[in-house]
């Protein structure tokens, strides 16, 4: 859900139809400085990123920031971990959750909220390819519905 004052960088769309998403939390990030301007520029992706609980913290793995281009010797590693700040218990819920078989931790949207960087992580149990399907299915039938309406609608048509 996007709210008042928060900035949208990077959505991952796929996440939502490879995953069948059950809670979300958002995190903050931990960047270097030409990592938060290279992100405000837009040159960052979350597709094939996720998340992981290692020794009481949460980490990022696989999100790709470009090199800022203003950077020169500043730039770090363009795919390293990030680690995810977040409070205790919540950490403690991702770690028993991310133990059960089937759940995985994936960020699903990267946003700006009063100048920090936030992650949306979801907890999410993969879907099966006729799950898929069905969602595909159900989207195409509202798809119709909707062009039968505006044409019933539009006046002048035929």
């Amino acid at each position: 859900m996007v709210q008042q004052g928060q900035k949208t960088i990077a959505v991952n769309r796929k996440a939502r139809h490879e995953y069948l998403i059950e809670e979300t939390y958002d995190a903050g990030l931990c960047l270097a400085g030409t990592e938060v301007k290279s992100i405000r520029a837009g040159n960052v992706s979350i597709q094939e990123s996720f998340a992981r609980v290692q020794n009481g913290e949460v980490w990022l793995h696989n999100m790709y920031i470009a090199p800022y281009e203003y950077g020169s010797r500043f730039n770090l590693e363009t795919r390293r971990p990030r680690k995810l700040l977040l409070h205790r218990h919540e950490i403690a819920r991702l770690a028993g959750k991310s133990q059960q078989k089937g759940l995985a931790l994936i960020p699903l949207r990267l946003y700006f909220e009063r100048g920090y960087a936030k992650v949306e992580l979801g907890v999410g149990r993969g879907k099966k390819l006729y799950d898929k399907r069905q969602a595909i299915a159900e989207r195409d039938a509202q798809r119709e519905e909707r062009r039968a309406l505006v044409d019933r609608t539009t006046p002048g048509t035929r």
